[in-house]
């Protein structure tokens, strides 16, 4: 009796352990940065690459404008360059999901589904890494269907791009799918 008792309770433990082993970093959620200085966050970020969503479906180069407000939340201005040469912009409005935190906001983009349904038209916008002196940041969401390689100048050197990739892949994303941002030679002439 004692060895049936033995090797159930191995057995319990095994399959435990393979379960655990079978989930992968992918099934875990993205690390974020510790904390985010929003002072320094707030500004120009040019989109390096991005993985492909609906909304920006047609956007060949984008920007994102950050600035922090009285209340803490931060103002949001999306600009999206279609191949064309046409802008197209969007606004909204960060804020920590949790008081006091800032590598996880909510946005909300002022659009009709978000006044449809205020409080649930909302996108996680995760910060997984920021480089020293704010110039390179990685952001995500929790189930790595989003993700953004930002920077402070539209162009980055082959280096800056490597670490980028290998802090998105470290953190479980596929980066094989991203979208690079369109050389400005590309833009207004129809070309792709």
């Amino acid at each position: 009796m004692i060895k049936v008792l033995v090797r159930f309770g191995i057995f319990v433990m095994a399959s435990f352990l393979a379960i655990g082993f079978a989930h992968s970093a992918d099934n875990l959620e993205p690390r974020t940065v510790d904390s985010v200085d929003l002072k320094q966050y707030q500004g120009t970020w040019y989109e390096i690459a991005r993985l492909p969503m609906f909304f920006q479906r047609k956007c060949a180069q984008s920007e994102a404008l950050y600035a922090l407000k009285d209340d803490g939340n931060i103002a949001v201005t999306n600009r999206c360059r279609t191949i064309e040469g046409k802008w197209e912009e969007a606004k909204g409005t960060a804020s920590p999901q949790v008081p006091g935190k800032t590598d996880k906001l909510w946005v909300v983009f002022d659009n009709w589904f978000s006044r449809l349904l205020p409080g649930v038209a909302k996108g996680d916008y995760w910060i997984l890494d920021v480089s020293e002196g704010y110039r390179t940041a990685v952001v995500g969401n929790p189930d790595r269907k989003y993700l953004w390689l930002l920077s402070r100048t539209p162009t980055v050197s082959a280096s800056v791009k490597e670490n980028m990739l290998s802090k998105a892949r470290q953190q479980g994303y596929d980066t094989s799918r991203l979208i690079w941002r369109e050389d400005d030679s590309k833009i207004g002439k129809g070309e792709k």
